[in-house]
């Protein structure tokens, strides 16, 4: 039994072995491939899942909405509790805990059932992400940590990339519980991967008991926020419910950080957040993936809308993960070796930003909107990497985990702000059928990333100030 609780050694031929940190990060790419993956493919299966129980489509909307939510609370703790426990072992668990429940929903009997066993499944989906990162920085030599999680972001954006053509594949003909199912052998050779190429933690964050208390606080902040951005952008619900959830999102918060800066061994260092370079980093994390994830709203509905096809539909959208893939990945031949991560973030963001721009000027023209999409992409993928560089070059490894899922948590936070404020400017706008609410969207997503851009300007790292002045 204890053996279950400790983390395994890599075999000496791998820990000796010079591209050993390399195989450290491509155990961490599988989790990220699969994370995104998952992400982009179930929304494939609305339709059938609306077919097969009955349902209505806020209804089966819970099958992500749901996961959304408690994947954004328990990011956080997943962090802490890595941090201590050791960031190898919550990492393969985490495997384990998405694998069997991917298992479960694609066995599922009715909508009640897999919207639980999809909450289960964001358990395990938050203990991966939250210690992707740190994993990451942990495993390669510090000069080369940008080109680490580079590799990491086009992992992300190729699950990202080939979710929408899968999960139409898979509905068509394997049938929708094939969209659950697919996790299972890649989440079997990621647990077999992980055992035998991470390295073990060498420094771990302090002990103490766990913040139950701040968990409920944080899950009830961001629960009641992303379900009243869910009613704003058309969740069948009452209208008098959104000033109430905003108010319960608004007071749990506010709960929350008191509750955090007195209580001992906090889910959340508040410290971390004292430091500028992480706080911008933070808010720079969440309108990325804003603007990542909005187009895969925005862009079906306006091509459909105007006629196209889904299949080319999907072929366009797939530019925007492309572009992010390749740039992430060649971001380092593409710009001067000599810039810094800073000049990096601003490029980047200035780059989705006009591509962002650039569509709205024609959006239902599907060859210039694949060009704008592309662009877009290649904009975040120098950015994100660059940015989550900063994030855990503030920060001294024995919290790294901690920051990496606060990180994750900013994300997430995004990644559902995304769909909703590009829903909820369609819908304002007169729909993705009306030229006004095509170009709505794209120009909400280009002020976004230009505020990512001023953010990223305005960072200062200076070491020795602060709480946590670097690295150690």
């Amino acid at each position: 039994m204890r053996d279950l609780l400790r983390e395994s050694r890599r075999p000496h031929r791998v820990r000796e072995h010079p591209y050993a940190p390399w195989f450290a990060v491509g155990a961490v790419c599988i989790g990220a491939f699969m994370g995104q993956l998952d992400a982009s493919i179930v929304t494939l299966a609305f339709p059938a899942l609306e077919g097969e129980f009955g349902a209505s489509l806020a209804a089966v909307q819970w099958v992500s909405l749901g996961y959304l939510l408690v994947l954004v609370a328990l990011l956080a703790g997943a962090g802490r509790l890595a941090d201590v426990a050791g960031r190898k072992l919550v990492y393969l668990y985490g495997f384990v805990v998405f694998t069997v429940a991917s298992a479960a929903c694609g066995l599922a009997p009715s909508l009640a059932v897999l919207v639980a066993c999809r909450l289960v499944q964001a358990a395990g989906a938050a203990m991966l992400q939250a210690n992707s990162v740190a994993l990451v920085v942990s495993s390669v030599p510090r000069a080369r940590m940008r080109a680490g999680l580079g590799m990491q972001a086009a992992a992300q954006a190729l699950g990202l990339a080939l979710g929408p053509a899968l999960g139409g594949v898979l509905v068509a003909t394997a049938g929708w519980r094939w969209v659950f199912w697919i996790n299972v052998p890649v989440g079997c050779a990621a647990l077999i991967a992980g055992r035998y190429l991470l390295p073990r933690t060498r420094q771990r964050g302090r002990g103490g008991r766990f913040d139950w208390q701040g968990l409920v606080l944080l899950g009830a902040s961001t629960s009641a926020l992303l379900l009243a951005a869910s009613v704003i952008s058309g969740l069948e619900l009452p209208s008098w419910s959104v000033p109430v959830l905003l108010a319960v999102a608004a007071g749990a918060a506010i709960g929350f950080w008191r509750w955090e800066a007195r209580v001992p061994s906090a889910l959340i260092d508040t410290a971390l957040l004292r430091n500028r370079v992480v706080t911008a980093g933070l808010s720079g994390a969440l309108g990325g993936y804003l603007v990542l994830f909005g187009p895969l709203v925005s862009i079906p509905q306006v091509l459909v809308a105007g006629g196209t096809g889904e299949l080319v539909a999907g072929l366009v959208l797939t530019a925007l993960p492309g572009g992010f893939a390749v740039s992430a990945l060649m971001g380092d031949h593409l710009l001067p070796r000599a810039w810094g991560d800073r000049r990096r973030c601003v490029v980047g963001a200035v780059a989705a930003a006009a591509g962002c721009a650039l569509l709205a000027a024609d959006p239902a023209a599907e060859g210039w909107a694949g060009a704008c999409l592309a662009l877009t992409g290649a904009g975040l993928g120098l950015f994100v990497p660059a940015n989550n560089t900063v994030v855990m070059a503030a920060v001294p490894e024995r919290v790294s985990a901690t920051a990496g899922g606060m990180v994750n948590m900013a994300r997430g936070i995004g990644t559902a702000l995304g769909i909703a404020a590009v829903t909820l400017a369609l819908h304002l706008a007169g729909g993705a059928h009306e030229e006004a609410g095509a170009r709505a969207a794209p120009a909400v997503l280009a002020a976004v990333a230009l505020l990512a851009a001023l953010t990223a300007s305005g960072r200062v790292v200076r070491p020795g100030a602060g709480p946590y002045p670097g690295r150690s």
